[in-house]
């Protein structure tokens, strides 16, 4: 063979050994076969997904707040409630009966309470309690008259404000205190407020003289200075105690009243060896402690009455004063044993306004 014949057979050779290979033929009747995909690429590390997190379990001021809050709305919602009944049970004849009393003149306080209590207008049950709460004889002791320009602190859901409002319509005044209605409503004064409003709104022949004085209990305040001649405190010194307020509203009485003006004191009376800051808790307050820190306030103690003791308080209940009617925090838990009691032992104080010595 010649040496260029073997050149060429060797360029050849080369070339066909640095060719791709054929593609592989299916057999006949067969079908075609994709080539397999490469396999997903492994990460150098696998991440491991975030364990969803905990919710946060609320403390124990949080829970209590919101315990609160919906207490609250209960309360609302009841108070709402009461109001539209107490609205549809005031027929013509009640507010024509109610402004009778209103415009009568009395000649003396007792005449003018005794009329009001038989009014048509009170609410439903608030006569029942008047074996408990002896109206009459508490204001008479405190020298009430139907000519006075009275301050009634903290009138509640209107007890006494439906027998006081009548009686001074015509010839005297009563200012009640209250909450702002219009705060937060997510405050209980709010709710307090709110509820004296719609007191006095519905029924404006008994009520429509009465003036608020709004108030808020962290700075005393009554707007007045010596024109009141008689302050009228129901059950309402424990809550002094507990806020921590009672020497500053002590102050602004003693300055809102006239000289030997007056300020009366019905509170839940605890054991005699009680410790105040402990049993205003439970609603009660000592009787010898009440005398001597209004006394220091510049008041002097002009008399006692036991009208309204019961010696069947023993003063000790779960609930504290609350466990007794009218309030029966237990519910039907012994009731009947609760009211059997009654309502509370009360102390029932006589103060006077005394001008400081010069």
């Amino acid at each position: 063979m010649k040496r260029n014949d073997l050149g060429a057979m060797l360029v050849v050779f080369l070339a066909s050994a640095c060719a791709s290979p054929p593609e592989p033929v299916a057999p006949s009747g067969a079908a075609a076969v994709a080539p397999a995909a490469p396999p997903p690429a492994t990460p150098a590390a696998a991440v491991a997904a975030p364990e969803p997190s905990k919710p946060t379990e609320p403390t124990a001021e949080e829970k209590k707040k919101a315990q609160d809050l919906a207490t609250l709305q209960q309360d609302r919602a009841k108070m709402e409630s009461d109001h539209k009944a107490e609205v549809a049970r005031l027929t013509p004849e009640i507010h024509a009966n109610a402004k009778a009393l209103a415009e009568k003149t009395y000649p003396t306080g007792r005449a003018a309470i005794q009329a009001v209590m038989a009014g048509k207008h009170r609410k439903s049950g608030n006569a029942d309690r008047d074996k408990y709460r002896h109206p009459v004889e508490t204001l008479e002791f405190f020298g009430f008259k139907p000519t006075m320009s009275v301050v009634e602190y903290g009138p509640g859901e209107g007890w006494y404000t439906e027998l006081l409002a009548p009686a001074l319509a015509k010839k005297g005044k009563l200012f009640v205190t209250s909450a702002d209605p219009n705060g937060s409503p997510e405050a209980r004064p709010t709710f307090y407020g709110q509820r004296t409003k719609l007191f006095l709104e519905r029924l404006p022949e008994a009520y429509g003289k009465v003036e608020t004085l709004t108030i808020d209990d962290a700075s005393p305040n009554l707007g007045h200075d010596g024109d009141v001649d008689l302050i009228f405190l129901a059950r309402e010194l424990h809550g002094m105690v507990n806020a921590k307020h009672l020497d500053g509203w002590l102050e602004t009485f003693y300055k809102a009243l006239k000289p030997n003006g007056v300020l009366g004191v019905e509170q839940h009376r605890a054991k005699p060896d009680a410790v105040p800051e402990e049993s205003a808790k439970k609603g009660y307050l000592p009787e010898k402690w009440v005398i001597e820190k209004i006394e220091a306030a510049g008041f002097k103690l002009a008399g006692k009455s036991e009208v309204n003791a019961n010696k069947k308080d023993t003063k000790d209940y779960p609930e504290g004063v609350w466990t007794l009617p009218p309030t029966y925090r237990l519910g039907d838990n012994d009731r009947a044993k609760y009211a059997a009691i009654g309502e509370s032992d009360r102390m029932t104080l006589k103060f006077v306004k005394v001008a400081p010595k010069k």
